[in-house]
């Protein structure tokens, strides 16, 4: 279960607070006001989450490159080889001028 806190009340309370998140993975949601500025929450939670990150980047990454191959079937070897050829003597005139 989270608990909601004012900084001023962390300032005045902090090891009771630290020693609630590390030991009974309770995470804090810190205020300032009425606004939620901010989360402590147990060091192994965080590497959870940043994993989920990372595997959902991945996953898109995977599915961009899945996209990208299917687009690039459908393309011949000699047409890659003549836009190639025909994007270097754009740069080379480009470069001239």
């Amino acid at each position: 279960m989270q608990k909601i806190i004012g900084v001023t009340e962390l300032q005045r309370k902090f090891r009771l607070m630290f020693d609630e998140v590390v030991h009974k993975g309770n995470p804090i949601v810190l205020t300032r006001g009425s606004r939620p500025e901010a989360a402590l929450i147990p060091y192994e939670d965080y590497l959870r989450f940043q994993q989920m990150q990372e595997v959902e980047v991945l996953a898109r990454f995977d599915e961009a490159w899945y996209r990208l191959a299917k687009l690039n079937a459908e393309v011949h070897q000699e047409e890659i080889s003549a836009d190639i050829e025909n994007a270097r003597k754009e740069l080379n005139s480009a470069r001239r001028d």
